[in-house]
């Protein structure tokens, strides 16, 4: 592909202290190889803080984005309750863009993929809410990455995704079943307005979602499709529809797959 013709993916950054003490916004080095390899875009990553970039802005700029994983949650303030340890780290600049972003993406039939934290952004979005550590509910497993191991061992598949039959994920892996990696500690309690669940683990855990009759691409993972994602058989189809969907943006021509 002539790379000047790419759809622009923004890729949403996180907020860190390198080496302890200087801040930066950064993305992992395997979102831009997923987005530039398998979804055929250009990668852009966002200083995701209304301090910078207004969610206008973002919308005129990038054809679509990809919600990214990261260790600070949702604060639970953004779905009515209250702030507890269990909780953990927040980044609340982080929220004041994607939430929004999110919804006007929806609205407006601009393409997202949601990965582990945008996944559990896009419920909030739409009105739902979060378990703040779903390893303490009864008959759930521990979805939370693996402490010790090279990175091929904590990012390797761990457990099974149960895909309705005849949904949109199905349609798309070829699988009513598929296997993937895990390295989450929350996840959804309660769903949002339009949230179609069509992905559990076998303990029943939301993993992969979609929301109800929007105009464009609005799908989301709680696993990590960006490791291997060229080789892997459920990320590839996954990142080459999410370029399909920007490159269709661009053209003016919004592809829906919604429920």
């Amino acid at each position: 592909m002539n790379r000047k013709k790419r759809p622009i993916i923004g890729i949403i950054g996180n907020y860190a202290l390198f080496n302890d003490r200087y801040p930066i916004h950064s993305s992992g080095t395997m979102n831009a190889s997923a987005v530039a390899d398998v979804a055929g875009a250009m990668p852009l990553i966002i200083p995701s803080d209304p301090a910078f970039v207004s969610v206008e802005e973002l919308l005129a700029t990038c054809d679509g984005f990809l919600l990214t994983g990261g260790r600070p949650n949702v604060h639970p303030s953004e779905y009515g309750e209250p702030e507890t340890p269990a909780h953990g780290a927040f980044d609340r600049a982080r929220d004041a863009i994607t939430l929004p972003l999110i919804r006007a993406c929806v609205e407006r039939g601009q393409p997202f993929l949601g990965i582990c934290r945008g996944f559990q952004e896009v419920n909030v979005a739409m009105g739902g809410s979060l378990h703040p550590e779903i390893r303490e509910l009864p008959g759930r497993m521990n979805h939370r990455m693996p402490p010790d191991g090279q990175l091929h061992e904590q990012f390797a598949l761990r457990h099974a995704v149960h895909l309705t039959e005849g949904g949109v994920f199905h349609r798309l892996m070829g699988a009513t079943q598929v296997m993937t990696n895990t390295l989450h500690g929350q996840g959804i309690d309660r769903p949002g307005a339009r949230i179609v669940i069509e992905g559990h683990a076998t303990d029943g855990t939301p993993e992969a979602i979609l929301v109800r009759d929007a105009p464009g691409f609005t799908l989301a993972v709680q696993w990590h499709p960006e490791w291997n994602a060229a080789d892997d058989p459920v990320s590839r189809p996954l990142f080459a529809a999410f370029g399909e969907a920007a490159r269709a943006w661009t053209a003016g021509t919004p592809l829906k797959m919604s429920a």
